[in-house]
């Protein structure tokens, strides 16, 4: 805690040194030479503080980004770098909001959350009439898109955080996953719905498809039972809230028969040893030590993001494949029809800025296809390549450097401002094995199969108060009679006394917050 307190008591004193410690609502600017058009953004060169948070101990080495380096050089504005590491971040922000201390600049979602920024909307610029006036760039990303302005648009109708959408993105987020090489063994075909998925699992379970003598395989395994083994009965959460959208209306769906139908059906894998007994006691560790099981795999069906993205040696013998049909006969996976592809909070001009029709200027520098490309990869020259034919493709990573690992070294990755238009991402040239390109390829066998999310609502200051205590209860008993339905079963017993407890609890409370913030993002225009 001292730590963090030195850390950012220094921060602090830096952004007082350019800012000073009362917020400047005047918006007028400080610079002279002022362009509203064109480059230089200003005629003599002025210097931002931009605060940005990056994950653990990635560092500045994104500041050398070459594309970075030249919007420096072009539009005259100078950037002085503040990042901070996620791991003391927690308390290094409460220090800095209770300052009310704060640099011209705040770039990207890892900084400030949704209710930090309401509950502190003084410290912070609208910015409706900056994106009118000196962002043409964003403007036109959120005619094309509207989805850019839904997101950002806060309780009081005004926008106080630019949005992204990155580049060549998938709209399926977790697919089904399973051990093909067993499959194989075994001359079982891949299952397609959830009977079929049973006889499978069984056949994991009795006769030996690792090969290794010993009765050690397991069905399927995760940390705890989330949503995704229950997306063949219509249950998608894509945002992890129980909440879910049906015929136009929210819904919150751990009180809904196709949950209870789904939790029934766990049951009886669990009670023949289908589902690993360990579910609901492991952490992730243990789990990832039974995806990379040292001597043979032993995990034969899962939901992951790629099939190569857990299982070390083994994950050759995993393929994706599309999603297993409920009793209905549907199939259903959880994503998102627009694309997994847009975020909110990722630039904030602060009232502490004296110049913020220079920060709207260079920040809608960033709101260009080329721009957001490079931003979220890495610069032209140095991991992308610019083709004659127009198309950009990715340059292999440095030996013994992974691919992620080198974006996130060489650009701002998923932080930051940026638009990348849908009709530009045919460009975009993307190994197909490895991956984005991979998950892109996989995206394909389900993409058809989307659910619409219950979207990234917001919500306004009175209900950020409410909300944490009716989730913390709530969230808590559902997860508790989940995992007791799984292991013991008698939902049927039980499930009216749960409906019961869950209203005194104070659902519809709940849900009248939900579905309040989802009438007013749906009616943004």
């Amino acid at each position: 805690m001292i730590t963090a307190i030195l850390l950012v008591s220094a921060l602090l004193v830096g952004l007082a040194g350019c800012s000073g410690n009362k917020a400047d609502n005047s918006g007028k600017t400080a610079a002279s030479g002022f362009n509203k058009e064109g480059l230089p953004i200003v005629n003599e060169p002025i210097t931002l503080k931009v605060l940005t948070v990056r994950w653990g101990n990635m560092g500045d080495t994104f500041t050398k980004n070459q594309w970075l380096k030249d919007l420096e050089t072009n539009t005259n504005v100078k950037i002085e770098w503040q990042v901070m590491s996620s791991n003391d971040w927690g308390e290094q922000k409460s220090i800095m909001l209770a300052s009310g201390t704060l640099p011209d600049v705040v770039l990207g979602d890892q900084v400030f959350s949704d209710s930090d920024i309401v509950n502190n909307l003084s410290y912070f610029r609208p910015l409706d009439e900056y994106i009118d006036q000196y962002m043409p760039n964003l403007k036109a990303a959120m005619e094309e898109t509207p989805e850019m302005k839904k997101i950002s648009t806060f309780p009081d109708g005004k926008i106080y955080s630019l949005p992204a959408r990155l580049p060549s993105r998938p709209i399926t987020s977790q697919q089904p996953v399973i051990n093909k090489t067993w499959l194989d063994k075994l001359g079982l075909s891949v299952p397609g719905n959830v009977d079929e998925l049973y006889t499978v699992l069984k056949a994991f379970k009795e006769q030996d498809p690792n090969g290794n003598g010993k009765n050690d395989e397991i069905p399927y395994t995760e940390k705890g039972l989330g949503t995704d083994f229950l997306n063949p009965f219509g249950i998608t959460d894509l945002n992890g809230n129980s909440m879910m959208v049906k015929d136009g209306k929210p819904v919150f769906f751990p009180v809904s028969e196709e949950y209870k139908k789904g939790l029934e059906y766990a049951h009886k894998l669990y009670a023949e040893g289908l589902i690993d007994k360990e579910m609901f006691t492991q952490d992730s560790t243990m789990t990832s030590a039974k995806q990379q099981n040292a001597d043979a795999p032993i995990l034969g069906f899962t939901n992951q993001w790629t099939p190569d993205a857990v299982f070390g040696k083994w994950k050759d013998q995993y393929v994706t494949i599309p999603p297993i049909a409920g009793p209905d006969g549907k199939q259903y996976q959880p994503g998102d029809p627009n694309g997994l592809s847009f975020r909110r909070n990722e630039l904030l001009i602060t009232t502490s800025s004296k110049n913020p029709e220079i920060v709207a200027r260079w920040a809608d520098q960033f709101y260009t296809n080329e721009a957001s490309i490079q931003n979220f990869w890495g610069a032209i020259g140095t991991v992308l390549q610019k083709n004659d034919d127009g198309t950009y493709t990715l340059m292999d990573p440095p030996a013994g450097t992974s691919a992620d690992a080198w974006y996130w070294e060489q650009s701002l990755r998923d932080f930051g401002p940026k638009y990348v238009s849908p009709s530009f991402e045919k460009n975009i040239v993307l190994n197909p094995e490895t991956g984005d390109g991979l998950k892109l390829k996989i995206d394909k066998l389900g993409s058809e199969f989307v659910t619409t999310p219950f979207p990234n609502v917001m919500y306004n200051a009175n209900e950020f108060q409410e909300l944490p205590t009716l989730t913390t209860d709530i969230d808590s008993y559902v997860a508790t009679m989940r995992a007791q339905w799984v292991t013991k079963g008698e939902i049927d017993k039980n499930w009216d006394a749960y409906l019961k407890k869950l209203n005194d609890m104070g659902l519809d409370k709940l849900l009248k917050i939900r579905t309040d913030a989802y009438e007013r993002y749906m009616n943004v225009e």
